[in-house]
């Protein structure tokens, strides 16, 4: 999994709610909505503006970080800064 973001964590949790919303119920992401079921609904939370994550407080990002690794080294991409769901799911 890559380390390096080019996406901003806004936009991370933009793409992550995306799918979390409009995927979660496709057989072709059950395991990663799976292994993901904390992040994917913090990401739509924080994007939503139900919540706000404290200054200093790692843990949430922590979780949105590795689902998003996940999903870019899922697709086999390099992070050059995405701005939509389309665009990492395009061959």
């Amino acid at each position: 999994m890559t380390e390096n973001t080019n996406t901003p964590f806004d936009k991370r949790c933009e793409i992550l709610a995306d799918l979390w919303m409009n995927y979660r119920d496709d057989e072709n992401f059950k395991e990663f909505i799976e292994y993901c079921d904390l992040a994917l609904p913090l990401a739509y939370a924080i994007h939503g503006e139900i919540i706000t994550v404290e200054v200093g407080n790692t843990q949430p990002n922590d979780f949105i970080e590795e689902a998003w690794n996940i999903l870019v080294a899922g697709f086999r991409k390099e992070d050059t800064g995405f701005n939509s769901l389309d665009e990492i799911m395009e061959e």
